[in-house]
């Protein structure tokens, strides 16, 4: 199975990090290619076929998107399960940092928070196989090389693994606008998972009820809520501050 990857970062990620999956480069042909060059430069270097196209050929192929006029078409990864984040748990010399989002739908907010983990050192990111967007060619382009290096776990049943996590020692937070603690009254240097919920609804109620504590993000404006990808990334780099 074949997938593209587009967008500078997105690209230079892939080829930094498994470039045995790409299968070919093309990059629009135009005045300002210095980026572009050193990436087909290295991408030459592992053997990878490399082409010129026109603007208008890249957007055929790959939709209305951002490209940054590049893109590569590579092999699709086998989906990370359980027994992958078990295995990510075990070899951990660190207390378990992780992040559950619980049926986001949209890319960009996926992309967006999975950017985030990987810079706060999130171990593992978890995810529903349904009723939430997957590993999609736009996510990996929000989330700017990413999904290369952080391990993005799909499960079938969110409520049994948090269950099975509950086992190994792992401590459960959720955000809640109306909860009596804020996060930063909350010591985050335990073995932890941050639970964030859909744009919509958040929490699903079996999700929040698995959580051990709900915390508010204290706001000082007019707006009432962050976006999902705001507060994820707000909590997770409390959650690195802690532990620094």
């Amino acid at each position: 199975m074949e997938t593209w990857v587009f967008g500078h970062h997105a690209v230079k990620s892939l080829l930094d990090s498994t470039p045995e999956r790409v299968l070919a480069l093309h990059y629009v042909i135009d005045k300002n290619e210095d980026k572009r060059h050193s990436l087909v430069y290295q991408a030459e270097a592992f053997g990878i076929s490399c082409s010129g196209v026109s603007k208008s050929q890249l957007e055929n192929w790959l939709g209305p998107v951002t490209h940054q006029g590049i893109a590569v078409k590579v092999r699709v990864q086998k989906a990370r399960d359980e027994n992958d984040l078990l295995d990510i748990l075990k070899a951990n010399k660190k207390p378990a940092f992780l992040l559950i989002l619980d049926g986001v739908q949209d890319p960009h907010n996926l992309g967006a928070c999975l950017r985030s983990a990987e810079a706060a050192g999130v171990d593992a990111v978890l995810i529903p196989e349904h009723k939430a967007v997957g590993l999609t060619p736009v996510v990996r382009k929000v989330a700017s090389g990413a999904t290369e290096w952080l391990p993005l776990i799909q499960v079938g049943n969110l409520a049994r693994v948090m269950r099975e996590l509950k086992d190994l020692g792992i401590w459960f937070v959720g955000t809640d606008s109306v909860a009596k603690k804020n996060l930063y009254e909350l010591d985050l240097r335990m073995p932890l998972a941050w639970v964030m919920g859909s744009e919509g609804s958040g929490l699903r109620r079996l999700t929040k009820e698995l959580c051990d504590f709900e915390v508010s993000i204290p706001l000082q404006g007019k707006v009432e809520s962050l976006n999902v990808s705001v507060a994820s990334a707000v909590c997770l780099f409390e959650t690195l501050r802690q532990r620094l």
